[in-house]
């Protein structure tokens, strides 16, 4: 969350966040709760130095009668004081309670505007050949792929190969599910198992996670209260499924103090992940790019504040580390302040071109999230002076399946409906080259 002292210190920037975010938040609410209790607060301090005062002149009465009287005297401010403790108590809580509701400030590099203003700052053809943009250009604006005539969408080419089964996976829990078989099956756990042994060889401590979380657990990351309705929870329990592993993962050091010596802490994570998709009328939801259900290898890092720009890029770069070796055309997307999570100060989206379907489908979103999420869960560390900070929080997807395995199947699909596996892959698959129709 933001402090109140940057809210308080920094209205006019918030207020401008929020129109640029295209966003509500109780800003006004927070400033006059927080008035409030800053108001409560001079009272409170001000009797409790008085009490205090009040007990010196008690010690050092040396009437018995005096003594007495300032006693019942103090008494009567104690009540008052109780009281007073209970309302300042009340306060803190309705504005901690607010500033859950406030995003993050976006940095003063992100483009300010709707998805459509997202800027393009890199592409890769999938052959090699890479171009970091020395003029971004917006994604309104951005050359689109040409079509190649006679390609298959996954929808169909999963079909035809056997390997997707969106019949019997919508007869067991209803659309939008589907069943992996087969080479499918194998694609995707090879592309799981692969993912995570590359992010370990980058530096990254491997952990796998509980998929159900507590309910300050998903306050802590910012998923709640505001996206409550995205998630799944489990009836009259505390327990929600994690729509990704950043949640349980950022929330293992949760009102801790680390050594800061042991900083950047790094960790990468497979999840199965569950999100409550609302999806827009018109939206094209075929075949396996959206669900309720995916897989994900998730990295999170825990850095010192001034380092976390730093961890951003090389973060990017371990994602791009996966897309790289796939053979996909990609790119990578600068999102503007509206398309920004809740959390993120920055956020890069990694595409890949999906050239059955003729679009680009998101793999990897990589967030600076500062100390927004620290603050939040409470995350801290000591540094080398022995001063106590919060930590700066940072994730990326490395990466999110299906989509990926999607564009796999249609970027190397081949004449005779069969798919080219990508050689990193092979390894993983016994040596498979290619999948073929399965029985």
């Amino acid at each position: 969350m933001l402090s109140i002292q940057t809210i308080r210190e920094r209205t006019d920037e918030v207020r401008r966040s929020l129109a640029n975010r295209h966003t509500d938040a109780p800003l006004d609410a927070i400033l006059a709760a927080d008035d409030r209790r800053r108001s409560v607060l001079a009272d409170v301090e001000r009797m409790r130095h008085d009490r205090n005062a009040a007990g010196k002149l008690i010690g050092a009465a040396k009437d018995a009668a005096e003594r007495t009287r300032l006693i019942e005297a103090q008494r009567a401010v104690a009540s008052e004081l109780d009281a007073l403790e209970v309302t300042l108590r009340d306060a803190e809580r309705e504005l901690d309670e607010l500033l859950l509701h406030m995003p993050n400030l976006p940095h003063p590099d992100v483009p300010v505007g709707l998805e459509a203003d997202s800027i393009v700052i890199l592409e890769g053809d999938g052959e090699g050949h890479e171009v970091r943009l020395d003029t971004p250009v917006p994604i309104s604006r951005a050359a689109q792929p040409e079509a190649t005539p006679g390609l298959l969408p996954h929808w169909d080419l999963g079909v035809n190969l056997g390997i997707i089964d969106f019949e019997r996976g919508t007869k067991i829990s209803g659309a939008p599910f589907y069943i992996l078989r087969g080479d499918g099956a194998r694609l995707q756990r090879a592309l799981i198992t692969w993912m995570l042994d590359v992010h370990r060889e980058q530096g990254y401590f491997e952990i796998y996670p509980p998929a159900l979380v507590r309910e300050e657990t998903l306050v802590g990351t910012g998923q709640l209260p505001k996206f409550a309705n995205t998630m799944f929870h489990a009836e009259d329990t505390d327990l929600w499924m994690i729509p990704t592993a950043e949640v349980p993962v950022t929330n293992m050091y949760r009102d801790e103090i680390l050594d800061g010596t042991t900083l950047p802490i790094r960790h990468v994570a497979y999840t199965p992940c569950f999100r409550y998709e609302q999806f827009s009328a018109g939206r094209d939801v075929r075949g396996i790019k959206r669900g309720f259900q995916f897989d994900k290898v998730e990295m999170v890092q825990f850095v010192e504040e001034e380092r976390s720009w730093d961890a951003l890029n090389t973060l990017l770069e371990d994602a791009l580390a996966i897309i790289r070796p796939l053979g996909l055309r990609y790119r990578v997307l600068r999102l503007a302040t509206a398309d920004l999570t809740f959390a993120s100060a920055m956020t890069y989206d990694i595409e890949v071109w999906a050239p059955g379907a003729n679009e680009w489908l998101e793999v990897s979103s990589v967030s600076n999230f500062l100390d927004f999420q620290a603050r939040r869960a409470n995350l801290r560390y000591r540094n080398t002076d022995g001063v106590v900070r919060h930590l700066h929080t940072l994730n990326g997807s490395g990466v999110a399946l299906p989509r990926t395995l999607a564009a796999i199947l249609e970027a190397h699909q081949q004449p005779d409906g069969s798919v080219i596996l990508p050689a990193a892959l092979r390894p993983y698959l016994g040596g498979m080259e290619r999948i073929e129709r399965q029985p």
